[in-house]
């Protein structure tokens, strides 16, 4: 399961990249020539194919082929002067890691963490439960240089940026985006629920207390199991906050 995992983000990646790279309504290779460049079976290019498709990063259209969608519209949440937080919330949270392997860092994830795409970098994928039920899938990624001797055992015990801070990195801030998307056949699988069932997608980009980008992370959160709640401040209160929760109660994801 692991090396599946492995190979479809490796294409998933690889689409990104042609979709971050090339303008609205540029078509991307078909799914013969992309299981030869990436040296992937149909299944796996097909898997990530449909699942930008469902995010609506690409498009579908009938007898011509696949295209880059147009671009979605952000709506940013803001809080004035001051600065949204995520509050300590119940429930027990652990980590099963279902890949971890040191791998180039590639063009995209290069750029978003500002290295060179030869530069290496922890990959993880692994499986957040509560209360020993999974959650959501995390696919993280760690630029070597900061942390180099990241142990399996960081990444399934406790809190993780606890565990960065025992390395010598004091996280700062994230700038994280959600979305809603739906989970594959192997998603779906690890998370036990019914494929294209609803979930939230995560990316988040971290910085530490020294400028650096520390963390690349996209994660898929079950949608019958997940929330998240705004508590907006409209007055001259300096802060806003943001309420994430797990239907069970409140959970915090990090």
């Amino acid at each position: 399961m692991g090396e599946a995992i492995l190979k479809r983000e490796r294409v998933r990646d690889h689409l990104l990249e042609l979709i971050e790279t090339h303008p609205a309504g540029a078509p991307i290779p078909a799914e013969r020539v992309l299981c030869q460049q990436l040296s992937v079976s149909r299944p796996t290019v097909r898997s990530a194919v449909e699942e930008l498709v469902n995010t609506g990063l690409l498009v579908r259209q009938h007898g011509r082929g696949t295209f880059v969608a147009r671009a979605k519209i952000t709506q940013e949440m803001v809080s004035g002067t001051g600065s949204m937080s995520l509050p300590q919330a119940s429930g027990t949270w652990s980590s099963r890691v279902l890949e971890h392997a040191r791998i180039p860092a590639g063009a995209r994830v290069g750029r978003r963490l500002h290295l060179s795409p030869a530069a290496e970098i922890h990959y993880i994928a692994r499986l957040r439960l509560v209360d020993g039920e999974p959650m959501a899938l995390e696919y993280l990624h760690v630029p070597a240089a900061v942390a180099p001797s990241l142990t399996l055992h960081d990444m399934e015990s406790g809190d993780f940026y606890e565990r960065l801070r025992e390395h010598g990195v004091h996280v700062s801030e994230a700038v994280q985006s959600i979305e809603p998307t739906v989970t594959n056949e192997s998603e779906a699988s690890l998370l036990g629920v019914p494929e294209l069932a609803p979930a939230l997608l995560f990316e988040r980009l971290t910085t530490d207390s020294e400028g650096r980008q520390v963390e690349y992370v996209h994660s898929i959160y079950r949608g019958d199991r997940y929330r998240i709640v705004s508590k907006l401040t409209l007055g001259d209160q300096p802060r806003s906050t943001v309420d994430v929760q797990a239907k069970i109660g409140n959970s915090n994801p990090f």
